[in-house]
This record gives structure tokens, C-alpha cells and sequence, in this order.
């Protein structure tokens, strides 16, 4: 039995003070929830603080993104090293913003992806077509593409630990949602893809949703037999909002 994630990632979004404050009511809020996982992904400099306000607490942390190297001369980049410094569990690779504004190609996830196996990271890989995508009918193959070229390489053994995440990009702060039909359609494809690519191991990896979760919709999606969580976006900065779909019922 898979077990429920739900991550919220703040993007760029929360100085000290409301990553502090947000992260303290959540703790507050969420600590007796036990039959699903918690993670919240800040921005890397409030890393270390709101670990320091989550640790022995039920809740994960997570990066939003990372570079494949160690060290070097990377202006501006993180590593996966840095990332487990300041207390990080999971790591976001792949998201639709990094590929639209930062040029991420599938090979770049790719080196992250391993990068992040590497450094004992658990990666959220997000994968989803653009609506022009959808309208010309070629999801599934943009999908595919996407997961074939992403995950080309790994070792069997780290495929228990993997989560995706499908995060129609025409849905990602637009307040769209993907029909729960549309959503469960490629959250199945997705975990038939992965069956074919590694024999076993697709029933163990957990598939989110992500593209404009409320908590007015949360119950619906999670009541689809492919969806084992969200990639919560804007509703993941108003604690509110972010505990409500925590505890879906």
C-alpha cells in the first residue's frame, strides 16, 4: 500500500519570518496526522530555519532544485551535498518552470535525478505537457518522452524510493485542474510506462498530482486509484489552505 504525500512547494515565495511562522502552525496543526507524508520545499535560504522548526516533527523538507555536481565553480547553483547539510529529504527535479524559464532539458533531470540517489535524496520528478500539447493529442507521448529520457539509467534498486509528479502545466497557477478523469488517465499511463520500463516496481512508486490544488478538490483527486498525493503549489503558503488538504478525507 502506497503511502500519501502531500509536498508544498513555495517556489519563490517566504522570507525568515513567514517560513518560520508557517512552518510552526503547520507543526502545530499536523502533528498527529500519521498515514501520509508531509513534505515543504521553501526557498534554499530559509532551508536551515525551518529545519530547525521541523526537526522531530513529522514533517520532511525538500529543495526545490539542485545542480548534479558536488562543488565547483557553479555560480549560483546548490548541490545535493548542500542539500543534505541543511536537513533536506526530497528534492524537486524537473519541475515545468525550471524547463520553461531555465532551459532544463530531460537530460539535465536526467543528472539530477541520479545525482539525487546518490546523496541519499528522494527525487519528485515532474513531468506534463503545455495545453497546446493536450489539444494536438500528444500528452501521452510528451509524458513518455519525458519519463524515458528522465529516468534512462537508474539502478532497479532506487525505483521504490522514486516519486513523479504530473503537473499539467496549463493547470499550474492558472486555477485550472485537470478533471479528475484527465488526471487518473495519465496517472495511469504513467504507472503502465513504468511497469514497462522496470517489471515489478511500479506498484511501490508513488505518482502525485499537481496543477492548482485546493482543498475544495483534494478529496476528489486522491479518490483516483493512481494518485497517491499532490504538488501543492500557491494553496502551500497559506497554512489554512495547506493543512485542509494535508487532512483530506
Amino acid at each position: 500500500m502506497r503511502k500519501a504525500l502531500i509536498a508544498g512547494n513555495w517556489k519563490m515565495n517566504n522570507e525568515t519570518e513567514k517560513a518560520v511562522s508557517l512552518v510552526n502552525d503547520l507543526k502545530t496543526e499536523l502533528k498527529n496526522v500519521e498515514d501520509r507524508e508531509v513534505v515543504v520545499c521553501p526557498p534554499f535560504t530559509v532551508l536551515k530555519e525551518v529545519k530547525k522548526v521541523i526537526c522531530n516533527s513529522n514533517i520532511f523538507l525538500g529543495g526545490q532544485n539542485m545542480y548534479w555536481e558536488k562543488t565547483g565553480a557553479y555560480t549560483g547553483e546548490i548541490s545535493p551535498l548542500m542539500l543534505k547539510d541543511a536537513g533536506c529529504d526530497y528534492v524537486i527535479i524537473g519541475h515545468s518552470e525550471r524547463r520553461i524559464y531555465f532551459g532544463e532539458t530531460n537530460e539535465f533531470v536526467n543528472k539530477k535525478v541520479k545525482a539525487a540517489f546518490a546523496y541519499n535524496l528522494i527525487p519528485i520528478v515532474c513531468v506534463g505537457e503545455t495545453l497546446t500539447q493536450r489539444e494536438k493529442g500528444d500528452a501521452f507521448k510528451v509524458v513518455e518522452k519525458q519519463l524515458r529520457e528522465g529516468l534512462d539509467g537508474l539502478k532497479i534498486e532506487d525505483f521504490r524510493k522514486l516519486v513523479i509528479a504530473y503537473e499539467p502545466i496549463w493547470a499550474i497557477g492558472t486555477g485550472k485542474t485537470a478533471t479528475p478523469l484527465q488526471a487518473e488517465e495519465v496517472h495511469k499511463f504513467i504507472r503502465e510506462l513504468l511497469e514497462n520500463m522496470f517489471v515489478g516496481k511500479s506498484e511501490e512508486i508513488r505518482i502525485l498530482y499537481g496543477g492548482s490544488i485546493k482543498p475544495e478538490n483534494i478529496s476528489v483527486l486522491m479518490a483516483c486509484k493512481n494518485i497517491d498525493g499532490g504538488l501543492v503549489g500557491g494553496a502551500s503558503l497559506s497554512a489554512d489552505n495547506f493543512i485542509k488538504i494535508v487532512k483530506f478525507i
